[in-house]
């Protein structure tokens, strides 16, 4: 999310989260975005890639973020950080045939979730679906966000996705009219068919 006018609609719908990426390299990045019509119970996400626990500290306090998403290879020792100063902490892995998933069983005791998104060399956002039998694979009981071109196309498949430990779907670039500004109509329509309406 980037601009105000459709932050202030965004926030409007049944959501839990709100992402806004602190990522200078994404076409998405913003420093300073105006969440004043963002209300609870609406969470507030700041988006990260190898970003140090300094700066995340400082924007987590400068805009009230309740959760932070880290996209990069951040460590075991900075999930923690950030979970001891009281933020939610979501750790995204980018999944592709050969992932590995010993990889996560060290931040069990660090993170809150994690999100599993198409693996890219530039950390998300590529629309691009990954396959979730995949997911059958992931060996934890931790809960997860499932991400990576979710669309309106297979919105219905990812809401049923029979796995007790998802806990979310995350509406990203299929669901823009361009890089930060959501279309509200498909986005309506992706949340009346997840809520079953």
């Amino acid at each position: 999310m980037k601009y105000a006018a459709n932050i202030a609609e965004v926030s409007k719908l049944p959501i839990d989260y709100m992402g806004f990426i602190f990522y200078p390299k994404s076409a998405r990045y913003i420093d300073h975005p105006d969440t004043s019509a963002v209300a609870r119970p609406i969470k507030k996400v700041g988006v990260f890639v190898d970003e140090s626990i300094e700066t995340i500290e400082r924007i987590a306090e400068q805009e009230d973020l309740s959760v932070i998403q880290l996209h990069g290879s951040e460590s075991i020792g900075q999930c923690e950080a950030l979970q001891k100063r009281g933020l939610e902490v979501i750790k995204a892995f980018g999944i592709d045939e050969h992932f590995d998933w010993s990889i996560v069983a060290d931040y069990l005791p660090v993170v809150d979730f994690f999100l599993f998104d198409t693996k890219s060399p530039r950390h998300g956002g590529t629309g691009k679906v990954f396959n979730w039998e995949k997911i059958k694979e992931y060996p934890c009981d931790k809960s997860f966000f499932l991400s990576g071109g979710l669309s309106l196309e297979n919105i219905a498949q990812a809401a049923s996705y029979n796995d007790q430990r998802l806990v979310g779907l995350d509406l990203n670039s299929r669901f823009e009219i361009e890089p930060g500004l959501k279309n509200i109509e498909t986005l309506t329509q992706a949340l009346k068919i997840i809520n079953n309406e």
